[in-house]
């Protein structure tokens, strides 16, 4: 079993119908989750070979049941997964995946589900299987994600040596069909009391009770001194993490609280309880297996649930829901108080709508931007005189935006949307005089866990197989090339910031070229114009008479990976043809001080910042540059995404392009290439 299999059920061959009585059967993803899982979900009268979609035991799965009684129909139960959305189903959100039960429901103890037979029953001793769930669980655990994860990361869970008593909303299912009643709560409550005399109680509030979608058990009436409610959106790890001991009854959160080293004390019987890894007040007679904490894991995440992938439309294994999720709550929590954003051109702003509009949404300003009190984003390059000392003053963050190095197709002066960008609270990438958050990545790779190192590793992988850049555009095709030992040395913009604010005396493309042929006397020099120059948008032109002096060969609208693969070593200022050319093992020069310069990985003609005393592999180097930095926005979901799906886009040509005023407008400013700085 690889690392990305598909553990659902084998889909059949000829669909099943699927009737169903229930309006949250209309919701899109759901219907496309059964369709994709074998099920044709149609209405009317089943037969007796058909089946009846009911949604767990709510209270509308009594009409179905029926049905599927009369027509002597079977029964597919039908449950949100353990891993499911942002917000709450009742906020709008459709799920991430289902539990599709063909003989119960996970959370009725009365008879067993499918998912209880399988942690009864299937052996889960494979190998790689369990390898697997410790490192989703460990992954799940870091990225902080839960069934809902609607919270706020900001938010500190109180002081650690607390007992955590868990609540849930009233005539939740999973309580009455779980061997537990309204009682169970107080009952609950007090045994916490009394098992840790003295201690300090957090009584934690249901999500929906908080939103004040559907009531809780507690909180109506006044409670023991001891005992506090926290309603906050606090994450569930992080209060886990602080708590001596977990007390429930049917909650999500004791399954969670297993994964995170409890013995949770449990009160109703729940899926997870009886498997010997809880304290249970009412066991349930038929659960004598012992399992462990991978193995349970592995049951209800891996081989159980149908897990679903948006950006690719296809049923898909838990690590792929993982990476999604991960992209998605970073959006959100990033981006949950808004931004105000200033210095940024009108052609910009649907982008930046885009990528940073996940929660409170992007205004735009040209004065007192930070008086909102929002966190401000501006344009790395235009940051208006004073906004960092008026951000500093208005206690709000600064966030330095700028493009992600795996970008378009085609390029940003001809106003091609990007597919990905980063916002920057330290510094910006491209300068070496200040820390970035980009170097502090970088700097802190050695400690990333194997799971993100062979994640980067098999991103290197994809990209160099596919043959992809920043910008994809140019022939694939290069002319013939001279034998020898080659060097490519690609050209600039000269007024770039990262030539501006990374360079030393060399700093234009002729003393590019200078340098490296004296450096290189007998090498092949190969020079490459950069793409902005070569379409007069941009300075950088090296005169002619010079340029056939120092190059043996000048290479116009190519794709610059298939150079890059005919050549030994490159040279550069600060190009990310640079950080291209260590990706697929070559040697690289820098005259300049580009972000992946000074680790260890180059040869520095320049002294690099004494911050830079790391040594990371380039895999971590790859990790923190195209995974953690950036963030990347599908152009066909309109959605965040994680970088895997950018790079399917890039490889099968599903990307945005410019759109006909873009164009034009690119046109022009061809035409006024002198004039850049009014546009850019």
């Amino acid at each position: 079993m690889n690392d990305r299999s598909i553990d659902t059920a084998a889909v059949d061959s000829q669909p099943r119908r699927l009737f169903v009585f229930n309006g949250g059967f209309l919701n899109r993803r759901i219907r496309r989750i059964l369709m994709l899982s074998g099920w044709q979900v149609t209405n009317g009268r089943p037969g007796p070979d058909d089946w009846v979609g009911v949604w767990g035991r709510s209270p509308t799965s009594g009409r179905g049941e029926q049905v599927a009684q009369k027509c002597g129909a079977r029964i597919l139960r039908i449950e949100d997964a353990f891993l499911r959305s942002i917000r709450t189903g009742r906020d709008g959100e459709a799920p991430i995946g289902l539990q599709l039960d063909r003989t119960g429901v996970h959370f009725d103890s009365a008879t067993p589900s499918d998912l209880e037979t399988l942690l009864a029953s299937h052996p889960l001793d494979d190998t790689p299987l369990l390898d697997r769930a410790r490192t989703a669980m460990a992954r799940i655990r870091a990225i902080g994600l839960s069934k809902y994860n609607a919270f706020d990361p900001d938010l500190a869970p109180p002081a650690p040596g607390y007992v955590l008593v868990v609540d849930q909303t009233e005539g939740d299912a999973s309580i009455r069909h779980g061997g537990a009643s309204a009682t169970s709560f107080r009952e609950m409550l007090t045994a916490a009391q009394i098992d840790h005399p003295g201690a300090r109680i957090i009584l934690r509030t249901h999500p929906e009770t908080a939103a004040g979608h559907r009531k809780g058990h507690f909180g109506r009436e006044p409670l023991p001194e001891q005992v506090s409610l926290l309603e906050a959106p606090v994450s569930p790890h992080a209060l886990l993490d602080g708590a001596t001991a977990v007390y429930t009854v049917s909650s999500q959160m004791g399954f969670e609280a297993i994964l995170a080293g409890h013995r949770p004390h449990v009160f109703g019987q729940p899926f997870y309880a009886g498997w010997g890894l809880t304290e249970d007040d009412r066991p349930v007679d038929r659960r004598h297996r012992h399992l462990t904490r991978a193995q349970l894991f592995a049951a209800a995440m891996i081989l159980h649930p149908t897990w679903y992938d948006p950006w690719r439309d296809r049923l898909c294994a838990l690590e792929d829901v993982i990476d999604g999720m991960e992209a998605r709550v970073r959006a959100f929590r990033e981006d949950r108080r808004g931004y105000t954003a200033t210095g940024m051109r009108l052609w910009k702003r649907a982008p930046l709508r885009r990528f940073y509009g996940q929660g409170g949404g992007v205004r735009f300003a040209s004065s007192n931007v930070a008086q909102s009190g929002r966190p401000v984003l501006a344009w790395a390059s235009r940051i208006p005189e004073g906004l960092p000392e008026e951000s500093t003053r208005a206690h709000v963050p600064l966030f330095r935006a700028e493009d992600g190095f795996l970008r378009s197709k085609g390029l940003g002066a001809e106003l091609v949307p990007p597919m990905s960008l980063v916002a920057d609270d330290l510094g910006i990438y491209y300068d070496p005089g200040h820390e970035s958050r980009l170097e502090q990545l970088v700097g802190s790779s050695a400690g990333l866990p194997d799971w993100d190192i062979a994640r980067a590793e098999r991103l290197i992988t994809r990209l160099t197989t596919a043959r992809l850049s920043k910008y994809n555009i140019g022939s694939a095709q290069i002319p013939d090339l001279p034998t020898g030992h080659r060097i490519l040395v690609p050209g600039q913009v000269e007024d770039d910031a990262s030539i501006r604010l990374g360079c030393g005396e060399v700093r234009t493309n002729l003393a590019l070229l200078d340098a490296t042929r004296a450096a290189n006397p007998t090498s092949v020099v190969i020079y490459k114009p950069h793409p902005d120059v070569e379409a007069g948008l941009r300075n950088g032109a090296v005169p002619a008479e010079q340029l056939a002096e120092l190059a043996d060969v000048v290479v116009r609208g190519c794709n610059p990976i298939p150079l890059i693969e005919a050549v030994d070593e490159v040279w550069t200022l600060t190009s990310l043809l640079g950080f291209e050319a260590l990706l697929r093992g070559r040697q690289v020069t820098c005259l300049g001080m580009p972000f992946y310069a000074g680790w260890g990985l180059t040869r520095d003609h320049g002294a690099a910042p004494d911050r830079r005393m790391a040594r990371p592999t380039l895999a971590g180097l790859v990790h923190a540059a195209l995974i953690a930095y950036p963030r990347y926005h599908d152009p066909v979901t309109n959605t965040p995404c994680p970088v895997e799906v950018i790079v399917d886009r890039l490889e099968h040509g599903q990307v945005a392009g410019g759109g006909p005023a873009n164009r034009a407008l690119s046109k022009l400013q061809g035409v006024f290439a002198s004039l850049a700085p009014l546009w850019r």
